[in-house]
């Protein structure tokens, strides 16, 4: 009987493998710059928008390295090799593995990998994703940091990538389904993520959520759970990025892991007992088109979900989940990553003061009194009936009436607040009424 070999597959034993192939012919060089390093992309799938995902990973990957002491990363799907660049050259990574399925990129990863670092520091290898996730684990090479920037829902790397990576060690997973994310493939999210999504006027955020949530109960599957310290939206693609530390130990409470054994198709009669933070977070988010409330119900609360405008559930209320609905970030890990971006001259004018306003935004939106999702500026005007006033007037109104407010990084038009959409609205009427006493009209 063959034992399985759990070398990297390198370039020559992939061509024997397939003899029909042809070896890959030297493609057309097509440079870039990012953070002060010039890369070929040549002819592999290569987005310019991304550069700010990268930044973020990079800078975490740093933190952890100051930490612990040493950094090992797998790129699980690296294209031209970039990101796995960075790591080397900006968070000072011990060892990287530079992986991507598709040989004919072998000579621009290497080259840029060359350019930046000996090759003791990296390989290069091209299998599947999850194969080489799943080598890894049986033969227990954990990494530090995994990152998998792959396309689609990319549920199907959460448990392998779970697999290989270090407790207390760094996750960065994605996923460009803005379909599910968006409601319109329910059946879809439900089979990706566990979660059946409807419509929903701030799904970008739900995107988010979904793919926490998603990882959340592959987490507990194996034992362990997760902890968001980031999560990031960019409208290009669109792609939905989180960074999570996995840690040893399910939630105090055994409800997660009932909620898993349901989805597995095991009976599950829910107690009142008292729920841990993770199992808490781990729910639904119902959203009343005749009010524009929306909130979060436990498992528990399913048999009494309503809306404080008395609406009729089953024509009003929009129900889904279950999804992650505790904080999309950790303050204290933003707020270590903006100091070391500064250290490092990244922030300023240019892309850096993008960066800025971005991890600004991503702390301020981590006040653990915001709940999920957001308010349309749109959507309260259409409410209202009004013209709006400039969102800081409406922010600092909701400050004065005792409410947590911030904008929201993934709508430009949004305020994330404790404030229902009617009190909002009144707030709003509120605001122009000294206008109307004073008109002539």
């Amino acid at each position: 009987m063959s034992s399985l070999s759990l070398k990297p597959l390198s370039f020559s034993t992939y061509n024997s493998l397939n003899p029909k192939r042809n070896l890959p012919p030297h493609c057309k060089s097509h440079y870039q710059t990012e953070r002060g390093h010039q890369f070929d992309v040549g002819d592999t799938f290569f987005r310019r928008e991304s550069a700010t995902a990268r930044d973020l990973g990079v800078l975490s990957a740093a933190l952890y390295r100051n930490t612990a002491g040493s950094l090992r990363v797998l790129d699980a799907m690296c294209g031209c090799g970039i990101r796995s660049l960075r790591y080397l050259a900006e968070a000072e990574a011990d060892f990287v593995v530079a992986n991507d399925a598709n040989v004919d990129y072998r000579e621009v990863i290497l080259g840029n990998l060359s350019s930046v670092s000996s090759s003791y520091r990296w390989e290069v290898n091209h299998l599947p994703a999850t194969r080489l996730l799943a080598e890894c684990y049986v033969r227990k090479d954990y990494f530090d940091l995994i990152d998998v920037d792959s396309f689609g829902s990319g549920s199907s790397y959460l448990r392998v990538a779970l697999d290989a990576v270090k407790l207390g060690g760094l996750l960065y997973i994605t996923s460009t389904d803005g379909l599910s994310s968006g409601g319109h493939r329910p059946q879809q999210s439900l089979a990706a993520y566990g979660a059946y999504v409807q419509p929903l006027p701030y799904c970008n955020e739900i995107g988010l959520r979904m793919l926490i949530g998603g990882a959340v109960r592959e987490a507990s599957v194996l034992g362990y759970h997760v902890v968001p310290l980031f999560s990031y939206y960019s409208y290009h693609g669109p792609v939905f990025r989180v960074l999570l530390q996995v840690k040893r130990g399910k939630s105090p409470s055994s409800r997660l892991s009932l909620v898993v054994n349901f989805f597995r198709g095991i009976s599950l009669v829910l107690g009142d007992d008292a729920l841990s933070s993770h199992d808490r977070y781990y729910s639904f988010i119902s959203y009343c088109n005749q009010c524009g409330n929306s909130q979060a119900f436990s498992w528990n609360e399913l048999g009494e979900i309503s809306c404080p405008c008395n609406t009729n559930v089953s024509r009003s209320l929009m129900v889904s989940g279950p999804l992650w609905t505790g904080p999309l970030h950790n303050a204290h890990h933003l707020t270590e990553m903006m100091s070391l971006a500064e250290q490092w001259g990244w922030l300023g004018d240019g892309e850096g003061k993008n960066l800025e306003k971005l991890l600004k935004l991503m702390i301020d939106e981590s006040d653990p009194k915001l709940p999920v999702g957001y308010l349309n500026a749109d959507e309260i005007a259409s409410r209202g009936k009004l013209d709006l006033p400039p969102l800081s007037t409406i922010m600092n109104s909701l400050h004065e009436e005792g409410y947590a407010v911030s904008r929201s990084h993934i709508a430009s038009n949004a305020i994330k607040t404790d404030c229902p959409m009617v009190e909002c609205v009144r707030i709003v009427k509120q605001l122009q009424q000294p206008a109307e006493v004073g008109s002539c009209h």
